[in-house]
């Protein structure tokens, strides 16, 4: 991280738990640095009296509202906090269980996801394990001893795998380091709930990785391995050519040996291996843009690197906060913690969607006056519904009209707050919105009117 980080890192608590004042913190230091502690503050006082998540939402004031505000001027406050966070769950054993449950679960449901949106695997992974650890700590145990068991019968014939691919690796004059890569608890738990509990159908238990030094590299391994081994189809995954959401590049591979073992390789570069531990805090420059504000001015939301467009969709939902304008959970879900998809224009550009997007919240991240002329899609070359979701990978074309204008029934057929927003601000513009709610006046009266003469007939 840059030195301001670093310094606002170590100064974070200053403010709560001394005397010093912001202004003091800024004549010592810096502008920035106050700015960063100031942020980390703002934030730590959002969790102050929250009884359960159901109030850690932008209801108010005091809530996540300040979370988000404060992530939204800077990201580097988000990336100080989750430091913090981490370091807090490791000594959560020192609170009461009442405290240790809801730090946990606000890790796991708040902090976790954020992680995850910065591409920090890391961070996220120990965030997730130790909050999983005081939320269901028997479960946790209970996997643990599963995974303990499991491990100890495959290392040794993982051991022998790991000996034969090194030997042909080297043949080939290729460069790498090999190392094993345990799965975590709390994934586990989550692969579980998808295949029945069924443990035998989970591959991925313990994976080597094989880091290279090119692109080109991580191609040939994979070529080497499926000559040695033979490849489970439907489980080679080409996150290079088509990275995670959050910009997460590997190629995985399942394979099966001649001994009938099932093994899972991730093949990466160092430079990809460093973002998949530490995301977007690996490389961080500063020195052209020093918050994510003037980031976002300098570029549109359609030009950033896909892994980045949620941020754009966060100053959204921080404008509506600021504004005093209500977000309902299920809303802030869909524009803030849900898994990502990536979309792509007929032409090759990629954009970052919430999973369950539709179709309208594309058109709309596209251009909103393409958007409001969208008279039907094409899908990977199929025309498609306005109401049917959208999938990772999809190719989109939207077809315009000249004469295709926004419809109220268009309200129930977007997901996000980019696009709900600018769709409701077209159809007040064209006038939709203005004669639904006089329409609505009309019957409300005419209803009242009824129900006032029904009224005088009963006491009559």
């Amino acid at each position: 991280m840059d030195i301001d980080s670093v310094l606002a890192g170590i100064l974070h608590d200053t403010v709560e738990d001394t005397n010093v004042r912001n202004d003091d913190i800024e004549k010592i230091f810096s502008k920035d640095v106050a700015f960063l502690v100031d942020g980390v503050t703002k934030v730590s006082k959002a969790r102050s009296g929250m009884r359960n998540l159901e109030n850690y939402l932008p209801q108010t004031k005091d809530n996540l509202s300040k979370l988000l505000i404060a992530v939204g001027q800077d990201i580097r406050v988000i990336i100080i906090k989750l430091a913090d966070r981490q370091h807090n769950l490791s000594t959560l054993q020192y609170l009461p269980k009442e405290k240790q449950i809801k730090i946990a679960r606000e890790s796991l449901e708040v902090f976790a996801p954020m992680a995850d949106r910065l591409g920090m695997g890391r961070v996220r992974m120990q965030i997730e394990e130790l909050a999983f650890s005081y939320l269901n700590p028997i479960e946790f145990k209970k996997l643990k001893n599963i995974m303990k068991k499991r491990l100890g019968k495959s290392t040794r014939k993982l051991g022998e795998v790991r000996i034969e691919v090194e030997s042909e690796l080297k043949k080939h004059n290729i460069n790498f380091e090999i190392n094993g890569r345990v799965k975590s608890i709390y994934s586990l738990y989550k692969k579980l709930a998808k295949v029945d509990n069924n443990i035998d159908d989970i591959y991925d238990l313990m994976a080597l990785r094989i880091i290279v030094d090119k692109k080109e590299d991580c191609y040939l391994v994979l070529g080497i391995l499926h000559s040695l081994y033979q490849p489970m189809i439907s489980r080679i995954k080409d996150y290079i050519s088509t990275p995670k959401p959050n910009g997460y590049q590997s190629l995985h591979t399942t394979v099966i040996t001649p001994n009938k073992q099932i093994v899972e390789f991730q093949i990466r570069t160092k430079e990809m291996h460093k973002y998949a531990e530490r995301g977007l805090a690996a490389n961080f420059h500063y020195n052209e843009q020093k918050t994510t504000k003037d980031y976002i001015k300098s570029k549109k939301s359609s030009t950033l690197p896909a892994n980045m467009q949620w941020i754009t969709q966060l100053q959204e939902v921080v404008s509506k906060l600021k504004k005093d304008e209500k977000i309902s959970k299920d809303q802030l879900n869909v524009d803030l913690f849900v898994d990502r998809i990536f979309v792509y224009s007929p032409k090759g550009d990629i954009y970052n969607l919430p999973e369950g997007a539709l179709p309208l919240d594309f058109a709309y991240l596209v251009h909103s006056d393409i958007a409001k002329h969208a008279y039907s899609f094409r899908v990977n070359n199929k025309i498609y519904p306005f109401d049917k979701p959208l999938h990772n990978g999809d190719v989109i074309e939207i077809i315009t009209r000249k004469l295709s204008l926004p419809k109220q029934a268009w309200q129930e057929m977007v997901t996000t707050t980019h696009a709900r927003n600018k769709l409701r601000s077209q159809l007040r513009q064209i006038g939709v919105i203005g004669m639904i709610t006089n329409a609505t006046s009309i019957i409300r009266r005419k209803s009242e009117r009824k129900k006032q003469k029904e009224d005088l007939a009963t006491k009559e």
